[in-house]
């Protein structure tokens, strides 16, 4: 089989990207390009990869393959990285959860443009259980992981944060020093939004009651829209606070819960060396 990296790059680019013309663009060629190296890879493994259509998804031979695909490519790049001159300078790519995006890494990228001006952070969003994924199949070079058990060997601890309520700035809750899980559900708890279900469900368990909610969202905007339209109440973490809408506020919790948030390389393969370098500088 002569499966080239070029061809891998390909097809990663592709579904990534969604279509064969964005995939050209993020590679730097011509959708012809593209399109002749995902057939070549076509040829070469007896069976289409992607399943073209209005968005590129990967067939059933093709999402076999992506994950091994990812974790060549990411070798690559890392062997690249290393035959490079000493001097730190490419693309690292960096996976990070909807609050941390918004409340931590502005300030580390300020950070990292200064100690590493060469270097072009590329920020991939996900929730708490993507983060590993991510990690692990070569997807990003480096994570900032919620709560690591165990935690990695060379990552480094970037901050820590707690869970607190949000509700309404009009609500009578607003008022409280503090609130309680029954506080909450007495008017709805809204869980799930950028990835905190798991923190929510932790608060469950060290008050001894089982895990409910009202509601079930995926992402915050839903989460604080219905907050705002008197649907419920919610809990986040307190790096979110930048991000709330200006008629909702954080009320801490009377049961204190902490998240630990430490940026890393994968622990099943090789660390890339500008992912090295990230952790490094803070």
């Amino acid at each position: 089989m002569g499966v080239s990296v070029p061809q891998l790059r390909a097809f990663v680019a592709t579904l990534d990207a969604g279509s064969f013309t964005s995939a050209a663009t993020v590679l730097g060629v011509g959708q012809s390009a593209v399109s002749h190296a995902v057939a070549g890879l076509e040829r070469e493994v007896g069976g289409p990869v992607v399943r073209r259509g209005a968005v590129a998804a990967p067939t059933p031979l093709g999402d076999r393959l992506l994950a091994h695909a990812r974790s060549v490519l990411a070798s690559v790049d890392a062997l690249e990285a290393v035959v490079r001159p000493a001097t730190a300078r490419g693309t690292v790519r960096l996976a990070a959860v909807p609050t941390v995006c918004q409340g931590l890494l502005p300030r580390l990228r300020e950070l990292w443009a200064v100690t590493l001006p060469d270097v072009d952070v590329q920020v991939y969003e996900g929730d708490d259980d993507e983060m590993p994924e991510w990690l692990e199949s070569g997807t990003v070079d480096a994570a900032v992981l919620v709560d690591p058990t165990p935690a990695p060997v060379g990552g480094v601890v970037v901050a820590t944060d707690e869970m607190a309520a949000v509700v309404r700035r009009d609500h009578p809750l607003a008022e409280l020093p503090a609130l309680t899980l029954d506080d909450l559900h007495e008017d709805g708890l809204v869980a799930g939004g950028g990835g905190c279900e798991h923190q929510i469900q932790k608060l469950h368990e060290l008050d001894g009651q089982p895990f409910r909610y009202a509601h079930r969202v995926r992402e915050m905007s839903t989460m604080f829209g219905m907050i705002e339209r008197g649907e419920g109440v919610s809990i986040v973490p307190t790096l979110g606070r930048g991000m709330l809408p200006p008629d909702l506020v954080m009320v801490p919790m009377a049961r204190r819960l902490e998240r630990t948030l430490v940026l890393s390389g994968p622990s099943s393969r090789e660390w890339h060396p500008l992912a090295r370098a990230l952790v490094d500088a803070v």
